[in-house]
């Protein structure tokens, strides 16, 4: 079996879509057995994952962007002729032309466009509502990164339930086996793009809603780059908010220890279609407090502390509770880590494969 996959996100600025594509297509090649495992547009070697900008340098960055360019004009066949010779063409976003010689399927990561358009930029939006109407009406077979995720595309998009697949993503191995950053003081740490989505300026009132001497022994650290529409949350970092600390964005590299050493884990997003942070915190070790919405609470499945998004009071109240109770961050580790066995990319490559036999026909 001849597999392709579109791995023009890892040339672009990304979060959570290219960590998924840049560790999937590791493991899979690492599991392809006497399968075939090719990159779109001919990526023998992916580089080093940097979510800032491309994996690759940038002659070969711009080149490959070209070609895009190229392929996505009306009318080209480009594309069809290229993906003739494989069993399957797994598309991103990014190339808009549907092969027309070759079984197409597709990842579902969230569908934020639709129920929450308000946290995004008008161009995201367009993109994921014309990949939509080009690719996933039409697509062979789609993997959804969580059952949420899968049940959205259902009742969003009116997919037909039988094509659609849920592959739960996985979690570098370096979070098993993470050794805690040492750090002069005790923290509660925060990782992810700062942008609506995230939640941050909630985060930040509870955080600074808790009592005196809660906080006194902690600081709330907060990991990750600047996104959209987070003017409001630089300016309180700008003019200092107390036991507050902005690292901005950590090389994933750093990212296993940064996360081992931190008393507990905070990720209030209002949607996630998989949730990167919550599990590699629960690989980790480290008792995770995130969201009653989306796919979070099936990530987590008992290894977490849930709260309310929307309410300050409720994210506070669960910090403090948390912060308070040694036995329950001990508790929760422990169930944390058990359930992030589930999110080797081991299994996720081996499921992945499967379902490209069934795509395959």
């Amino acid at each position: 079996m001849r597999i392709v996959i579109d791995a023009y996100p890892l040339l672009l600025r990304s979060a959570g879509v290219k960590s998924y594509l840049y560790h999937w297509i590791e493991a899979l090649r690492r599991a392809r057995g006497p399968h075939t495992i090719e990159t779109f547009p001919w990526l023998d070697d992916i580089g080093d994952l940097f979510h800032e900008g491309s994996t690759l340098p940038w002659l070969p960055s711009r080149s490959r962007l070209a070609l895009l360019f190229f392929l996505n004009l009306p009318g080209n066949p480009a594309v069809s002729l290229l993906s003739s010779r494989y069993d399957v063409f797994h598309l991103s976003n990014q190339v808009r032309r549907f092969p027309a010689h070759t079984r197409v399927t597709a990842t579902l990561h969230d569908f934020t466009a639709w129920l929450m358009p308000e946290v995004h930029i008008r161009g995201n939006i367009e993109a994921d509502r014309r990949f939509a109407a080009s690719v996933l009406a039409r697509a062979h077979r789609l993997i959804a990164v969580s059952e949420n995720t899968r049940q959205d595309a259902i009742r969003v998009l009116h997919l037909d339930p039988s094509r659609i697949e849920t592959i739960h993503s996985g979690i570098p191995a370096a979070y098993f086996d993470a050794t805690p950053q040492p750090a002069k003081r005790p923290y509660v740490l925060y990782v992810g793009t700062i942008e609506p989505r995230k939640n941050i300026s909630r985060l930040l009132d509870a955080w600074t809603s808790l009592k005196p001497d809660i906080r006194a022994g902690y600081e709330l650290v907060l990991a990750g780059p600047r996104g959209w529409g987070s003017d409001d949350v630089f300016a309180l970092l700008k003019a200092g908010v107390e036991s507050v600390r902005y690292l901005g964005y950590v090389p994933e590299s750093d990212l296993p220890a940064l996360t081992a050493g931190a008393t507990a884990f905070v990720y209030p997003s209002l949607y996630e279609g998989f949730g990167f942070p919550v599990a590699q915190a629960m690989a980790a070790r480290v008792p995770v407090l995130t969201s009653t919405t989306s796919c979070l609470p099936e990530i987590a499945a008992g290894g977490a502390v849930l709260a309310d998004p929307l309410s300050v009071g409720e994210i506070a109240s669960s910090l403090e509770r948390l912060l308070t109770s040694p036995t329950l961050r001990a508790e929760l580790a422990a169930e944390g880590r058990r359930r992030a066995e589930h999110y080797r990319w081991e299994r996720c490559a081996a499921e992945s494969l499967e379902f490209f036999a069934r795509a395959a026909g």
